[in-house]
Order: C-alpha cells, then sequence, then structure tokens
C-alpha cells in the first residue's frame, strides 16, 4: 500500500496511521485500542487493522461508519425499533428544500452535520427568516470541522434531558446496558458535567430506555462498548439522537456506580469472549458526577493556554481523577481544552454534590485559568441540587449569575 510521505509527516503521532502500523507490526502487537475520539471513530482505521491482523478494539468499521453519519444513523436505528424525532432522510441541497421540510416539521427545528460531533454544526432555527443563514454556517462549520458540509433538518425539543444509554455488546449476539448518564449540562452542546443515574428516570423508565437501546444493538449486531444518546422530553417521551461508538468521555460514572470496567471489557470482547453476565446482574449502587476541568476562563469561556506553575489532586475515597498533565506541562492553545476530570461517587447524590465540592476546593491548578469555579457554582444553584435539569439549564444559570453580579455591583455602589 502507498503511503504519501509529505501527508504522513504532517501528521500528529496519535493520526498518522501508517507511522501506528508499522510500529504496531515491529513489536507484534496482536490489538489496538484507540481511545477517546479521533482513530476510534474511524472506520478506515479500523479496516486498515483488519487487513493487517491486528484487533481494532472496538465495534466492525461497519457499524462505525453507519453510526458516524447521522442522517444513516437515524435511518437505521429508526429501522431497528427506536423512536427518532421528524426530520430529513437526506442531507439537505438547498435552502428551498430547507424550506419545505422545516415547514412540515413545525419551527423550531435543529440544523445538523450529517458527520458531525462535539456540538459543532449545530444551529437552533425558530424562525423561517433564520433557516437559510443557519444552513449555512451550519454547512460551512461542519465542512472545516469534519471535512464534510452536508447538514439535515429535524424537530428541536425545548428543554429536553439529555440521557445517554451505555450498552456492552460481545461478538456472539448479546448484549446488556449499564444503565443511563445524565448529560443535561452542557454549554453550546459541548458538555460539562455528567452524573449516573439520572435524577428523573424511575426503574421502568430505565428498563424501557435501556431494552430499546439493546434491542437495537442486536439487531444491528453490535459488540464492544457503545453509547446510544437519546433526548427526554417533559412527557416522558425519548427520541433517538446519535450512537457513540467508543468510550466515553463520561464513562466513569457509569464505572462508578455499577463497578463495571467499561475498557477491561470492551478489550475481552475484542479477545473473542462471551459478555459472562446477564441484565438480570445489573445492579446500580449509589451517585456518581463527573466535572470536566477545562483550561479556560470560568467567566467568559476563552481558552486559558500557558504553563502549570502548581498542581495538586485531591483524593480520599470515592474520588477520582482522569488527567495527563503535571506542574510545569504548558497546555497548548490548539486542543481541546479539557485537562482534567474529576469523578466522585457517594451513597446519594446530596453527598456525591458535597464529595465533589470538597474535592474540587482541594484541587490545586496555578497558571492558568480553569472551570473549576464555575463547577463550584452551578453545585450551589437551587434548580442543579433540585435535579431540575435540563440541556437549557446553562442559558438560565448564566443569565442568573449576570442578574445577581449587577445587583450585587449596583449594592456596593
Amino acid at each position: 500500500m502507498y503511503w504519501p510521505g509529505a501527508f504522513c509527516a504532517k501528521l500528529p503521532h496519535y493520526l498518522n496511521i501508517p507511522a501506528i502500523i508499522s510500529a504496531a507490526e515491529i513489536f507484534n502487537v496482536d490489538a489496538i485500542h484507540p481511545g477517546y475520539g479521533f482513530l476510534a471513530e474511524s472506520a478506515y482505521f479500523a479496516e486498515i487493522c483488519d487487513a493487517c491482523n491486528i484487533k481494532f478494539i472496538g465495534p466492525e468499521a461497519r457499524i462505525i461508519r453507519l453510526m458516524g453519519d447521522k442522517i444513516e444513523a437515524r435511518r437505521a436505528m429508526g429501522e431497528a425499533g427506536l423512536p427518532v424525532l421528524p426530520g430529513s432522510k437526506q442531507a439537505i441541497e438547498s435552502e428551498e428544500e430547507g424550506l419545505k421540510l422545516a415547514r412540515e416539521i413545525g419551527f423550531p427545528v435543529i440544523v445538523k452535520a450529517s458527520a458531525g460531533g462535539g456540538g459543532r454544526g449545530m444551529r437552533i432555527v425558530r424562525t423561517e427568516q433564520e433557516l437559510g443563514h443557519a444552513l449555512e454556517t451550519a454547512s460551512t462549520e461542519a465542512a472545516a470541522a469534519f471535512k464534510d458540509g452536508s447538514v439535515y433538518i429535524e424537530r428541536y425539543i425545548d428543554q429536553p434531558r439529555h440521557i445517554e444509554i451505555q450498552v456492552l455488546g460481545d461478538e456472539y449476539g448479546e448484549c446488556i446496558h449499564l444503565g443511563e448518564r445524565e448529560c443535561s449540562i452542557q454549554r453550546r452542546h459541548q458538555k460539562l458535567m455528567e452524573e449516573a443515574p439520572s435524577t428523573v428516570l424511575t426503574p421502568e423508565m430505565r428498563k424501557t430506555m435501556g431494552d430499546a437501546a439493546v434491542d437495537a444493538c442486536k439487531k444491528l449486531g453490535y459488540s464492544s462498548a457503545g453509547t446510544v444518546e437519546f433526548l427526554l422530553d417533559a412527557s416522558g417521551k425519548f427520541y433517538f439522537m446519535e450512537m457513540n461508538t467508543r468510550i466515553q468521555v463520561e464513562h466513569p460514572v457509569t464505572e462508578m456506580v455499577t463497578l463495571a470496567d467499561i475498557v477491561r471489557n470492551q478489550i475481552r470482547i475484542a479477545e473473542g469472549e462471551p459478555l459472562g453476565q446477564t441484565q438480570d446482574d445489573l445492579l446500580i449502587v449509589g451517585h456518581a458526577i463527573e466535572c470536566r476541568i477545562n483550561a479556560e476562563n470560568p467567566e467568559t469561556f476563552a481558552p486559558s493556554p500557558g504553563v502549570i506553575t502548581a498542581f495538586n489532586l485531591p483524593g480520599g475515597p470515592g474520588v477520582r481523577v482522569d488527567t495527563f498533565v503535571y506542574s510545569g506541562y504548558r497546555v497548548s492553545p490548539f486542543y481541546d481544552s479539557m485537562i482534567a476530570k474529576v469523578i466522585v461517587h457517594a451513597r446519594t447524590r446530596e453527598l456525591a454534590i458535597a464529595r465533589m465540592k470538597r474535592a474540587l476546593e482541594a484541587m490545586v491548578i496555578e497558571g492558568i485559568k480553569t472551570t473549576i469555579p464555575l463547577h463550584l457554582k452551578i453545585m450551589d444553584d437551587p434548580r442543579f441540587r433540585a435535579g431540575d435539569i435540563s440541556t437549557n439549564f446553562m442559558e438560565y444559570f448564566l443569565s442568573r449569575n449576570v442578574r445577581k453580579n449587577g445587583a450585587e455591583a449596583a449594592a456596593r455602589v
């Protein structure tokens, strides 16, 4: 196979497939775990691994490709029995086509990138006049981020909850779920905090959503770990949003409440082992919360690159920190701003919130700004503490804090 040398030289080492495969062959590697993103979502990389007799620790390339195209994923999951929001059956080719469909669906609608992820290439449209600009900007953003500018439209639900179901499937057709994660605390479609279990799901709702996700995965022939993501409206109806065919950033909250080792299960499944557990074995104990610590100004969300001059991690029972940084580490402005994840587990949600606050207050990161102060404020918010949250929570929270800060400033004057 021919690999253009100039192209390979420009790639960062973690995306340089020829270099990765060469290293794997030199060291007689049997399998490759692709991590959280990048190559974990590359059907091409999975195919290359297969062609080189190296086991890709993840689902088959056909599944990665299918779920990576959001339009095709909607179609496939709808055919597999999952409820899907009314929307496009194909990419929108013109403003006129988009306007016709949006009128049929009814406003508001949301424009999404077909190859999207991470909140990029998404625009909420509430009026006909906004649609043309939204289609153009979403397509431009998608083309820049994913090299694919195709977009589609679906009905937009106001103030939904973002609930995702963690699934595990083996190569023999067995599949189970490990309960749900609540991922509704997000800004511009980027998750900030996650927790498990959700404050709104009853055991009956958990079974209904979990069984639906498992049944769909069985019909697809899914193996490995994966996440089926849903939007849940105020009436309790849920709709398929997308499926992530990889390990999720927020997977530790599921591990905390189920004692499952999801990465270990991925490896076991790739080795050809059966799941070795049934749905009846699922046991959810206590409550877990994860805070994503970003190198950002907590008030403006502007990136905060620079050198970390002091770094100290919290510890103790029920506290876990996943990070790669250290004192003296230079945070680059060219990559994702997340530098750590703090995960806590406790017997109840109230105790988990208290434990997270103590952990964040003990965490020391100096030399740059981080979102730690933001997380502390969120956990003091009455609506958050009551579990009254949705994907619109941060709009409410930020506007409330602007009003509060303005009132305090006026009082000082």
